[in-house]
């Protein structure tokens, strides 16, 4: 029996909310659809954002506090009803869901790894889909940074998943001329890294954190793990599917 290739997808707010300013269950819906068609062929592990912008929808806090602890409340009050959301949408189409709540700190002790490591492959081999988050109760990296762009890299070089897809508002990178002439050009396969820093045009989205900067970071660490990364336009449907048949642009870098 061949051994199923591992994804590591990673959703941003930007892609769950499809820029509104709440949570889509059609685009949760899309993305359990695509994964039940790839199962066979294919094991996921789901780095996703969104319990902020969830909590945002039905709670406005009042506080004379710094703007970063109201954001780790609604992370908390956000929190279940993402995971709820996955789990009923998922459960729907077959799949079983868990979660993972890892923070920055868990990644420099052998311990933490080691246990991140061996409590993710059961899951997986029990046809359990991890959707993984960063702990924002307690961290305040993610939140002001990187969008857990950096998280997903890491997580993915921790399980060493044979590709990285990282979701996205665009059709991947885009040349920073064309961005300057208005009519958006993807580099659709990157040989010099180097080559590809120079490019980027550093611009957030409305509810992302990390903008086009921290997937470059994230690109970064995956490439140092030899791991492959698409940054594809996780607004269309069918994103995943599509981008496998290269039915759509985006960008790889090997």
């Amino acid at each position: 029996m061949q051994k199923k290739k591992r994804i590591l997808l990673k959703i941003g707010s930007n892609t769950l909310t499809k820029e509104t300013n709440n949570i889509s269950r059609g685009k949760v819906e899309d993305i359990a659809n695509q994964i039940a068609k790839l199962k066979d062929s294919y094991e996921f592990i789901i780095v996703s954002s969104g319990a902020i912008a969830v909590a945002k929808q039905f709670v406005k806090l009042e506080s004379k506090q710094s703007a970063v602890f109201v954001k780790q409340a609604l992370a908390s009050i956000g929190q279940p009803h993402l995971i709820r959301i996955y789990q009923e949408i998922f459960r729907e189409y077959g799949l079983l869901t868990s979660q993972c709540l890892l923070s920055y700190s868990d990644f420099e002790r052998q311990e933490s790894k080691t246990n991140i490591v061996n409590t993710i492959n059961i899951l997986v081999n029990n046809n359990y889909i991890p959707i993984i988050n960063e702990n924002d109760t307690v961290a305040t990296d993610e939140i002001k940074f990187g969008d857990n762009d950096k998280l997903a890299a890491l997580t993915g070089t921790l399980l060493e998943v044979d590709l990285l897809i990282i979701a996205t508002n665009t059709n991947g990178i885009y040349t920073k001329e064309s961005i300057k002439n208005n009519t958006p050009i993807t580099i659709k396969e990157v040989t010099n890294f180097e080559n590809l820093k120079n490019e980027v045009v550093n611009s957030k989205s409305s509810h992302g954190s990390g903008g086009m900067q921290s997937k470059i970071t994230a690109v970064a660490l995956a490439k140092k793990a030899n791991i492959e990364t698409w940054i594809v336009n996780g607004l269309e449907d069918n994103f995943i599917t599509n981008a496998c048949e290269n039915k759509v642009p985006f960008t790889k870098v090997k």
